[in-house]
């Protein structure tokens, strides 16, 4: 127990700028505080109770930083700060002593925000609205940082380093996975340590993916209005502290804890990816509460508009994070260099990274934080996914983010879902994303990985939903309906969610297994949402940001059902092939419609003829053939291996006929159509409507 929280006087001395934060160094703690404009900064300290027992003043101020060091603090003492300085709102400044504020450096938080007027740098209801000046103390309402001893020891832990061309990555989060997993014990369930639980690893060794994306695990607010209506910020995009994992995901009060599931995973091979927002905050507009960044140095952390009581927007969250700012750029980088050293993460998918590229000008592929991270020899050597979009001006980038980026490709996704669902004019495109969107990633050396495709993820309908309903039913968010996309490109296939009708359940099923298919034989990174592979649904809710309940997290009884097992076994057996056949994952751009190139691929009509300009462009194709042969094969095993692609999106069946290259034959690999398909003695292939088979034929020389 440290002498403050006995209630003694501390003693303090003027440590170091550097490094930021609370630093346990064995003998006391350094705490130093980023401020550009502060004029002083005070160090609350806190008993176990949440009583506040000492405030002391940082000594020094050294470089724009504020610092001290205390001898007799230790690992677990509970702390934040308060800052003083101007509190002018029309001139970008919202100081506020009596506003307990975070530290942005924070390693661990205790406690939640208990919503209420105090927690606000204004006077709620006041004539001068955000103007005026709040002068109750917040403190009671606030959670706690807390001081962590570094020290774990890792033993034999070693990064999976999946190559990017092997890479399948499963998109979860981590309440969602493991809520309703049979074998974990009730206190563990939605914590850390169920994540890395035998049966939810062995469920992923059992499909073959290599990396678990985990939606937001750092510290994050639930907003006011859920709270209110009884709901919480489920999915986590509403970031408090960019250090610390979520204490909501801690079983204890051990951040060990994340450290042993990304150990756990690491030994099943499994990858660990975190969705990370680095564009915005939980401290809203300037009508927002006072939480941290607001209150530490407002007119440095956000970009703010040219009246400078207003913020700029381009994340519709209220604030946007100011990366052209040295204090905040720096804060973003260690924060992402302390998750890969220090808990051992191996990559990051930015969300509304479009913001993060942003300078003053708009954005820019060369722009502060991204040559930043180009150029960092940690950071440079972990995956990085970019959602290359926000919604402020020329917010849409996809294919502009500069080499070492992978990116989501939502035009894979649109197209994917508009083709299956037999719109016109999709073919040309259809093949364009097939095999790696060239034509958007295919410049500067960038490899088809860079394409991260998805049919889902977890803003929109699952899988299920998307198969299952022609429109949103979002009515459990209390927003009247109004949010969510309408723009799904879904289609319910004659029955409007659940139905008893068999034709409509079998059309259904052999679209997912298209859809799924479509998506793990495409040159990229195929990113499967989880729970689409045995058909969890949210009851055609697309937008169950809110929902911490049965609807989002996975049902894995269904999982065990028939329909449920059967679908993860096609899964599975997709990603097997994708595994064996080096075709499936090139790992440099081909041309995708030159015939006659000496490495191209080769598209045919159903009758085996070569497609011509005409055919590409005739908006009532929805079938074709595609070739990958052996030639592009490098694996050795299946070196004299070629690959047919058969597609028929429309609504009758349709003959195919392959081409006979050489002696032998083709042989069918897999097929979404549930009915048994064969051969003919003339070689040809009568598909269902609305369905999808792959054949493979090896060469004459491999007997």
């Amino acid at each position: 127990m440290t002498r403050a929280a006995v209630g003694a006087r501390s003693r303090v001395r003027q440590g170091q700028p550097f490094p930021l934060g609370a630093t346990w160094d064995g003998m006391g703690v350094n705490f130093a505080l980023y401020s550009r404009h502060a004029t002083k900064v005070e160090l609350c300290l806190f008993d176990a109770r949440g009583r506040e027992v000492e405030r002391i003043a940082l000594p020094e101020y050294t470089d724009e930083v504020w610092h001290g060091y205390l001898p007799d603090a230790r690992p677990g003492m509970r702390y934040g700060y308060r800052v003083h300085g101007p509190y002018a709102p029309d001139a970008g400044h919202r100081f506020n002593p009596h506003k307990l504020v975070l530290d942005p450096y924070a390693k661990q938080l205790v406690g939640d925000i208990k919503w209420a007027p105090h927690l606000f740098g204004y006077t709620i209801g006041h004539k001068d609205a955000d103007l005026s000046m709040d002068r109750r103390d917040s403190a009671p309402y606030m959670p706690r940082c807390v001081v962590v001893d570094p020290a774990y020891t890792w033993g034999r832990d070693r990064r999976p380093c999946t190559p990017w061309d092997r890479s399948v990555i499963y998109e979860g989060h981590v309440r969602g996975l493991s809520m309703q997993l049979p074998s974990v014990p009730d206190a563990l369930r939605g914590r850390f340590s169920a994540v890395h639980a035998d049966e939810l690893v062995d469920h992923l060794r059992y499909l073959g993916v290599t990396a678990l994306e985990l939606l937001p695990v750092h510290a994050h607010a639930d907003d006011q209005y859920l709270v209110e209506r009884g709901l919480s910020n489920y999915w986590g995009y509403n970031t408090l502290g960019f250090f610390a994992p979520h204490p909501g995901f801690l079983s204890g009060t051990d951040i060990a804890e994340f450290k042993q599931m990304v150990a756990g995973l690491h030994h099943a091979g499994l990858e660990v990816i975190l969705d990370v927002v680095y564009n915005h905050t939980a401290e809203g507009n300037e009508l927002g509460p006072t939480l941290s960044f607001k209150g530490i140095d407002n007119a440095s952390y956000y970009r703010l508009a040219d009246d400078r009581r207003y913020y700029i927007n381009d994340t519709g969250t209220g604030n946007t994070f100011d990366l052209t700012n040295a204090g905040a750029l720096r804060m973003v980088m260690d924060s992402l260099r302390y998750w890969v050293q220090d808990m051992h993460v191996d990559g990051f998918r930015f969300d509304l990274a479009t913001i993060l590229g942003r300078e003053r000008a708009g954005f820019d592929p060369s722009s502060s934080f991204l040559d930043a991270v180009r150029q960092d020899p940690v950071l440079s050597q972990v995956k990085l996914i970019a959602e290359p979009w926000d919604i402020g001006p020329g917010g849409y980038q996809l294919g502009r983010f500069p080499p070492g980026w992978s990116e989501w490709n939502d035009r894979f996704r649109d197209t994917m879902r508009a083709f299956w669902r037999g719109d016109e004019g999709q073919l040309s495109d259809f093949a364009t994303r097939l095999m790696g969107s060239a034509d958007l990633f295919s410049h500067l050396g960038r490899r088809p990985s860079a394409s991260v495709n998805f049919v889902t993820a977890h803003d929109g309908f699952t899988l299920h939903d998307l198969v299952s309903y022609n429109d949103k039913h979002n009515n459990a968010n209390g927003e009247d309906g109004q949010d969510g996309s309408d723009n799904n490109l879904s289609w319910n296939h004659g029955a409007e969610g659940p139905t008893d009708d068999p034709d409509v359940r079998a059309l259904r099923q052999r679209q997912v297994r298209n859809l799924l298919a479509s998506l793990i034989f495409s040159q990229g990174t195929p990113m499967l949402l989880a729970g689409d592979e045995f058909g969890h649904g949210q009851n055609g809710n697309n937008n169950a940001y809110c929902q911490d309940n049965p609807l989002t997290w996975l049902d894995w009884e269904r999982a065990q059902n028939a329909e449920g097992r059967s679908l993860s076994a096609f899964v599975r057996r997709l990603l097997a092939l994708r595994r064996r056949y080096p075709q499936l994952r090139r790992s440099r751009f081909l041309q995708a419609r030159d015939a006659h190139a000496e490495e191209g691929v080769h598209w045919y009509r159903a009758d085996g003829q070569p497609m011509t300009v005409d055919d590409w462009n005739d908006p009532q194709a929805r079938s074709l053939m595609l070739e990958l042969p052996a030639a592009l094969d490098a694996g050795q095993t299946s070196r004299q291996t070629s690959l047919l692609l058969l597609i028929n999106a429309g609504a009758t069946e349709q003959r195919f006929m392959p081409p006979a290259l050489d002696a032998g034959r083709w042989k069918i690999m897999i097929s979404s159509a549930a009915a048994a398909t064969e051969i003919g003695d003339d070689g040809s292939v009568v598909l269902v409507d609305r369905a999808l088979m792959l054949l493979a034929r090896r060469h004459a020389a491999e007997g």
